[in-house]
């Protein structure tokens, strides 16, 4: 039976998209280190990616942009993601866990919520992996387009760096304007012009 991992990265921040995995691994040995992304290294978790990526029976990786976030609302855009990434497998899934408390709705296939399910269950640490490396190379890649916000360092993420940021210089169009901390920032950097 092909079993699919998901897992998402990206929930938190103020800027960029949040980021859905879906992972079908092979039947066959698996890395010794592989873990929740949350507890590795940033090098480990640039290995396995690579070991994922050739080894994976099947995995998608979806973005969902900021402004689809304003427009659906956090949940909605992750379970959105989450559907699309299951549904882009090749070959399909017959069973998906997912990591947290919600089952996407319309789902192809029989699906479990699993809280904690990225540090019990292989394939949802490898979609762990997968979109949290991803995540955080895109966020490197917006770090150049927008620089004086340092989204290479805090990957969007609410740092006291971040804010400070977002006082001097305004949103830009990765920030997720409702986000009550970007709302904010835009009124206090409207208001000192």
């Amino acid at each position: 039976m092909n079993v699919a991992g998901i897992d998402e990265a990206g929930r938190g921040p103020l800027a960029g998209p949040v980021v859905c995995a879906a992972v079908i691994l092979p039947k066959r040995k698996l890395p010794d280190d592989l873990n929740d992304s949350k507890q590795l290294s940033e090098r480990q978790r640039e290995h396995l990616y690579s070991w994922i990526c050739e080894n994976a029976v099947a995995y998608r990786i979806e973005f969902v942009s900021a402004a689809c976030i304003d427009r659906m609302n956090i949940l909605q855009a992750t379970l959105h993601g989450m559907r699309n990434a299951l549904e882009g497998l090749k070959p399909v899934a017959e069973l998906a866990l997912i990591d947290g408390n919600r089952v996407p709705p319309d789902l192809p296939c029989t699906a479990r919520a699993i809280i904690g399910g990225d540090a019990l269950e292989p394939c949802i640490m490898a979609a762990s992996i997968l979109a949290k490396v991803s995540r955080d190379r895109h966020m490197q890649a917006l770090d150049t387009l927008y620089p004086g916000y340092g989204f290479a360092q805090h990957k969007g993420y609410p740092t006291a760096a971040h804010r400070q940021a977002l006082l001097q210089l305004g949103a830009c169009p990765e920030h997720r304007r409702s986000y009550a901390p970007v709302q904010r920032a835009l009124q206090q950097h409207s208001a000192a012009k």
